[in-house]
């Protein structure tokens, strides 16, 4: 998994984060916290759960500070 401090990637997606922008809210942290971490570094762990559950929790961030984007195109 490839990391940095504001993208983590898998072979499916990859997750920025925009701390900025971040609310705070924690909502990432307690919904899917096999992935969004609070007390692990790095936070984010990709191998956590799938890319479609962490896709759903990322569309659910109230701030935007996180996005995603497809690493390749599905045929």
């Amino acid at each position: 998994m490839k990391i940095s401090d504001k993208e983590f990637s898998n072979a499916d997606i990859t997750v920025t984060y925009d701390p900025c922008v971040c609310t705070q809210s924690e909502t990432c942290a307690k919904e899917l916290s096999n992935v969004f971490r609070n007390s692990v570094i790095p936070w984010v762990d990709l191998d956590g759960a799938s890319s479609e559950k962490t896709i759903k929790q990322v569309k659910k961030c109230p701030s935007g500070a996180l996005q995603f984007y497809a690493n390749k195109e599905v045929a």
